[in-house]
């Protein structure tokens, strides 16, 4: 199940500077005269005066071969119905948002107040110089059938509706390979269909084409079962309407049925109906957000049932995310003139199949499972499957090449996949993977500065998204304030602790900070007042003492300020000599990671070894085989000095203790990252076949400043500061953290914590 959206939190999302969720960015450097006279006047000219003499050249030349129009006339937007082209532009940059995170692909949306569909037809085929590709969107049937086909004859580029084939192509996977567990046989199946909108007839179309008999398909609307007899039906119903006069409801063509397939409204299936269906039924309840049955109904009523869902909290969820960005990225790589119904095909049986295969590890921790594999709650790929586009792109390509609608031929299909890949960074989605980790078994985190706006936020989204179970502290009436100011209702349930009002558990906690520090300078007076003073000393001693999983903090304060509390209480973890800060830098080229970047001073040669393991180890936590350069400003002794020699000393203790592990330096940190350099002046490096993706600095100062750079100059993400090391889960915010900022750290915190539990039941075992 989504999470709980409060009608302030989209609001302020979509609202904050830049409103919206897309902008335009230059793909060329435009920092001199010189650049803008490439760019536009007078060197434009010479790209307009090839693309005039060939049209095809425009995709040599321009953005034509990566862009996709996402259009719409708002007249089916979502669950919300014909709401207008304006309302509906929200929407269209979401999916232009997803077509760009999961695929690569540029989008720009176009919103068009039309809803005659020739006039609709027109505008649309007007734009065909523009875009390498058109996705339909959120336009009501039948007049979306019309729309699709019309253009789909008359523009050479690929068009398709994904409300329709959306959804077919992914739950005619899931049907696949349902039909293979329980053994039945396509052609001889009877389907139920309860809906008669775009996506149903759709969906219906391709299980037909997948050797389904229309004979045996059963649809109902809202004014029952869909038959001959009936008057008035539109084209698209009227090939589906039965023979079958005894049938009136959905009750009575359920009887006996093999399939049902759910695209109309919550809870129509009761489960006396379900009881009728035939042995070992499959069942698709779709709609969104409450499905045609309840998933915990279906499966108490009976226990030979496969079925699938709109939901991502239930096992088989039929997500159309799992498609159109991996068939849009194959058709444009062929530049093929249209999205056929072999293509369609062929992306439903590499989702089938990827299916089958066995699961990574990265997506078994993802889903918080040991293990994941084909069957009944597993019958296709889940959304996060990083596998998805080398698995669906290459299938749609090959079959638009094979059914002659592609322009150009994909000679080296390893070479492509690379390609598929390094396009989206195959590990983009790591921060995606880590809060699905953390949602399978949340964790209490305490939050030291309750009394912040943002902090209170993003304990909201937390609870909200069932990542952590948020305990907050700080002065109680002002946090409810802040509570109620801002909508917060959520958090109305969490625990929130005052530590100037709880006398005994300061005292408890005051004893066992005495305890730990007495022999360094501590006193119990000091204690006390450090209990009472400092949230970040009480809600770091929650921790020690079991009443919290992990701790949040460092928003007002200085970095050491929030780690000296940590450190004296919950100290560092067993066989580890320091703690060490990293930052995880994404952009379009992967992930990166930083360290240490906000602990380690000036760390020797040694001391730069115990950073290198845990970084290795922690860059393994986030399902990453770490390739690391020890950073200098010289490469291989090409400068001498003190940072030189403690880069290359440090690389060779840390081969010595960890053989395998694949490192090098003293390096500068461009050569590093730049393959092409390294192969032709260092080929003998261990980075030269793949370059870095973990950089250790050789001091605080060149780490710290080196991540604020790429933060305010980049056109990077920074996720962190990872403290890493500790015995407990504690991380430390940067001062001036965003509410997804802090939302992400708390996921980080909540996994570090899952695994640190785990560590400690296999102590005591």
């Amino acid at each position: 199940m989504g999470a709980k959206i409060r009608k302030k939190e989209a609001l302020d999302f979509h609202e904050v500077k830049p409103a919206g969720k897309i902008e335009v960015t230059p793909t060329k450097p435009l920092s001199s005269q010189h650049d803008l006279a490439l760019a536009y006047s007078p060197g434009v000219a010479e790209p307009c005066k090839e693309i005039a003499e060939d049209k095809e050249k425009v995709y040599r030349y321009t953005a034509k071969g990566n862009l996709v129009g996402v259009i719409s006339n708002g007249t089916a937007v979502l669950g919300l119905g014909n709401i207008g082209p304006e309302a509906s532009k929200p929407v269209m940059e979401g999916k232009g948002v997803l077509f760009k995170k999961f695929a690569g692909i540029d989008v720009f949306d176009i919103e068009i107040n039309e809803t005659d569909p020739d006039k609709f037809i027109e505008i649309v085929k007007s734009l065909e110089p523009t875009f390498g590709g058109i996705n339909l969107e959120d336009i009501k049937a039948p007049e979306s059938f019309k729309i699709e086909q019309e253009l789909r004859d008359k523009m050479n580029i690929p068009v398709m509706h994904d409300d329709q084939h959306g959804t077919a192509i992914i739950s005619s996977a899931a049907l696949i390979n349902a039909l293979e567990i329980n053994g039945k046989k396509i052609d001889e199946i009877t389907i139920v269909v309860s809906g008669a909108g775009a996506a149903a007839i759709a969906c219906t179309d391709l299980y037909v084409s997948l050797g389904a008999k229309a004979e045996n398909v059963v649809m109902t609307d809202s004014k029952g079962v869909v038959k001959k007899s009936r008057t008035n039906l539109d084209e698209t119903k009227a090939r589906y309407a039965t023979h079958r006069e005894e049938l009136d409801t959905l009750e009575d063509a359920l009887v006996g049925a093999d399939v049902f397939l759910g695209l109309s409204i919550g809870n129509i299936l009761k489960p006396a109906t379900l009881k009728k269906m035939a042995k070992d039924p499959i069942v698709f309840a779709l709609s969104n957000p409450d499905p045609e049955i309840a998933y915990d109904l279906a499966m108490k009523t009976r226990d030979d049932i496969i079925m699938a869902t709109g939901r991502s909290d239930h096992p088989n969820q039929v997500n159309n995310v799992l498609g159109f960005p991996y068939i849009f990225r194959g058709a444009l790589d062929v530049r093929a003139t249209a999205i056929n119904e072999e293509m369609k095909l062929a992306a439903v049986k590499a989702i089938a199949e990827l299916a089958k295969e066995a699961v990574p590890e990265m997506v078994l921790k993802a889903y918080g499972q040991n293990n994941i594999k084909f069957g009944p709650e597993y019958l296709i790929p889940k959304p996060l499957d990083p596998r998805l586009i080398t698995a669906i792109s290459p299938a749609v390509a090959k079959a638009a090449i094979e059914t002659g609608v592609a322009r150009i031929e994909i000679k080296d299909w390893a070479k492509y996949e690379l390609e598929l890949q390094e396009r989206i960074g195959i590990d983009q989605r790591l921060i995606s993977r880590i809060i699905t980790r953390a949602r399978r078994h949340p964790k209490r985190v305490v939050f030291a500065e309750s009394d912040d706006v943002n902090i209170l936020k993003a304990a909201q989204m937390s609870y909200d998204e069932g990542v952590a179970i948020p305990i907050l502290l700080g002065n109680v009436a002002k946090i409810r304030k802040l509570i109620a100011d801002n909508e917060l209702d959520g958090l109305n349930d969490c625990q929130i602790i005052d530590p100037y009002m709880e006398e005994e558990k300061v005292e408890e906690f005051a004893l066992a900070f005495f305890e730990k520090r007495q022999r360094k300078g501590m006193t119990l007076k000091g204690a006390r007042k450090s209990m009472t003073r400092s949230r970040n000393h009480f809600g770091c001693m929650m921790v020690e003492k079991g009443e919290a999983d992990a701790f949040i903090s460092g928003l007002s304060n200085d970095y050491p300020k929030t780690i000296l509390p940590a450190l004296q209480i919950i100290g560092v973890e067993p066989g580890v000599n320091r703690v060490a800060g990293m930052y995880i830098i994404s952009n379009s080229k992967g992930n990166f990671f930083f360290s240490d970047t906000t602990v380690n001073l000036n760390p020797n040669a040694e001391e730069l070894v115990d950073i290198i393991g845990l970084t290795s180890r922690v860059v393994r936590f986030f399902d990453t085989e770490p390739r690391i350069a020890m950073l200098s400003y010289s490469n291989f002794g090409s400068a001498r000095g003190e940072v030189p020699e403690k880069a290359a000393k440090a690389v060779k203790l840390a081969k010595q203790k960890w053989p395998d592990l694949v490192i090098d330096g003293d390096i500068q940190a461009n050569t590093a990252l730049n393959k092409e350099l390294l192969q032709e002046n260092y080929p003998f490096s261990e980075l030269a076949k793949n370059p870095a993706n973990t950089l250790i600095f050789p001091d605080l100062a060149s780490g710290n400043i080196a991540y604020k750079l790429l933060m305010e100059l980049g056109s990077a993400e920074a996720i962190g500061p990872i403290l890493m090391g500790m015995n407990k889960s504690v991380h430390v915010l940067q001062v001036g953290s965003t509410v997804r900022d802090i939302f992400n750290m708390v996921a980080i915190a909540v996994v570090d914590a899952q695994l640190n539990e785990k560590r400690e039941k296999s102590q005591k075992a």
